[in-house]
């Protein structure tokens, strides 16, 4: 029994060849990377932070963080760290995910291997409604034509029910153990501004504020600082509705030897419609 989707026809097209169509845009939109990832090359990415908006919103700040996986060594297994909008606990899903472009497999050994080791139950139905790790799944699909019978998926939502730091440890250990080439993918917006997310600490100057507060958390993630990040997020009140899964990101490539995490693209919603009483920050992040 496979994930349907089910925000396909929403966040992104139901459709295969107008969702290949949008993901193309999103590419070559002017808040995009402007073309197509080029063929691989011999590096390898430890991990990714891209946004799960719809993709008229965020697609093009996505674009960039998997053309950074388009362009690297072709990884066993992808990890994607999503949250629960609803307020599930932290889990796994070892079903198989479809979506419009085919079925994405789960690399259940793995997987229960996960579970055991860092204590995450498996939870479908946290997953079923959720779409942060759902929207993810078109752009990895579209950048790994070249390998598509061999990706393989271990969805994760982490909430602030665990530690994530010792979380972050046993998957690390897991991996290692494992021998795998594992790239982390964490899903988030960055700060949700406006009435209709009740944070509204700025009146005025609302775009400039609002990237000024997203780069204060934005640094601390590229210093791949995670006590330094969620201090941040605490001291600010900044709405970074994935700051587990980046907490948790930083944690595991750092015990995999990360050096450092770099900034691709940020904008903000705001940049898109032209208005900014409600924006949503939107940040492209590689850790290598």
């Amino acid at each position: 029994m496979t994930r349907k989707p089910v925000v396909a026809g929403q966040f992104y097209p139901g459709d295969f060849g107008e969702l290949d169509k949008q993901i193309n845009e999103c590419f070559a939109s002017k808040f995009g990377p402007g073309d197509l990832p080029t063929k691989r090359k011999d590096k390898q990415i430890l991990g990714i932070i891209a946004p799960h908006a719809g993709y008229q919103f965020s697609g093009a700040c996505a674009a960039w963080a998997y053309k950074e996986i388009a362009e690297a060594k072709f990884a066993d297994l992808y990890i994607v760290l999503g949250l629960s909008h609803s307020g599930f606990g932290s889990c796994i899903s070892l079903r198989d995910w479809e979506t419009p472009f085919g079925v994405v497999k789960v690399d259940k050994e793995f997987a229960e291997k996960v579970s055991r080791a860092a204590g995450l139950r498996i939870n479908e139905d946290a997953h079923q409604q959720e779409h942060s790790i759902e929207v993810q799944l078109p752009f990895l699909q579209f950048v790994s034509k070249d390998y598509l019978e061999k990706l393989r998926i271990l969805p994760i939502i982490v909430s602030d029910d665990v530690d994530y730091e010792e979380v972050a440890k046993s998957i690390a250990k897991t991996i290692n153990e494992s021998g795998k080439k594992i790239c982390i993918i964490a899903s988030s917006d960055f700060t949700h501004f406006g009435l209709n997310y009740g944070f509204f600490p700025f009146q005025k100057d609302v775009k400039d504020n609002l990237y000024k507060l997203d780069k204060g958390a934005i640094e601390h993630i590229l210093n791949l600082n995670s006590y330094r990040f969620m201090d941040y997020v605490k001291e600010t009140g900044a709405t970074i509705c994935g700051r587990i899964p980046i907490a948790t990101l930083i944690d595991i490539c750092k015990e995999l030897g990360a050096k450092k995490g770099r900034l691709l693209h940020y904008y903000t919603s705001g940049d898109i419609v032209g208005d900014y009483g409600n924006a949503v920050g939107y940040g492209a992040v590689v850790v290598q």
